[in-house]
């Protein structure tokens, strides 16, 4: 049998009817949720990714606002911005593209985003909240990632899940996304030994680590469920190798067109649930 593909740009598209539907609302009750995005210098890879966020919001009929700061920007300077979108009642959410310029100290900044307006899910306080089941904004990537698991209606409950990397803001919260779930949890990266031999008892894999085609599809289990959260468009691949992956993986995210859609949709509706809180 074929594996079935998790079609993330499908059901991102079929979230947005129901986000466009629900933000209609909140603009009758005067409430139009609003995304403040943050761009520290001039990455054009980064620029990419606030752009797209910005459109998905004008897509939606939701506002955003967006700062724009040079290269030479200090930790206080962007504190500062932080700090002003924080008091801010028509801003909803608050999004500090990563990475930020190495003068930064980028972990100070995002702590200092109000965890009510943390929709990114990059504060400590949130991650620390999430990790223990109470109510706050989950990373956008893993969440997003989650969001296609139930959607697809794959069981994780019991399950092997293996996640190779440990970023703050994919690896870590994905893992205990999953262990919330009920899954027996390892959690791998760019220093583990014997990866292959992890991979190989997962029945959920998660490639989050960020080095093109790190794993190989003969370390997979038969009837896994495979989700590349890698992008290397230089590449043209993600951080699984995803050729006939059919004849081995149950289900499987594609790349591009998987895990992508969903980290921006998620994002946006973070946004929207955090400006409904307001009602």
């Amino acid at each position: 049998m074929p594996s079935k593909i998790l079609d993330g740009k499908a059901l991102a598209k079929l979230a947005e009817e129901d986000i466009k539907a629900s933000v209609s609302k909140l603009k009758e009750n005067g409430i139009t949720p609003t995304l403040a995005t943050i761009l520290v210098g001039v990455d054009p890879a980064s620029a990419t990714y606030v752009k797209m966020k910005q459109n998905a919001c004008a897509r939606l009929g939701m506002d955003s606002i967006a700062v724009e700061l040079s290269k030479e920007t200090t930790t206080e300077e962007l504190l500062e911005a932080i700090e002003k979108l924080n008091q801010d009642s028509n801003v909803h959410g608050i999004l500090l593209q990563h990475p930020v310029p190495s003068q930064i100290n980028e972990r100070d900044c995002f702590d200092a985003i109000n965890v009510e307006k943390d929709v990114d899910g990059v504060t400590c306080i949130g991650f620390g909240q999430m990790t223990m089941g109470e109510e706050a904004f989950g990373s956008c990537t893993p969440a997003g990632i989650m969001r296609i698991l139930e959607h697809y209606k794959i069981e994780i409950s019991g399950k092997n899940a293996v996640v190779v990397g440990r970023s703050p803001i994919l690896g870590k919260p994905m893992a205990m996304m999953l262990l919330n779930k009920n899954a027996t949890v390892t959690i791998c990266h760019s220093r583990t030994t014997n990866l292959q031999e992890h991979i190989k008892n997962a029945d959920i894999l998660v490639g989050a680590v960020g080095v093109p085609r790190l794993i190989q599809k003969d370390w997979i289990k038969n009837g896994a469920v495979v989700i590349d959260a890698g992008y290397h468009p230089a590449e043209k691949c993600g951080d699984i190798e995803l050729e006939d992956i059919d004849s081995i993986a149950s289900a499987h995210t594609p790349v591009p067109g998987g895990v992508g859609p969903m980290t921006i949709n998620t994002l946006i509706l973070n946004t929207l649930l955090a400006a409904q809180k307001l009602i």
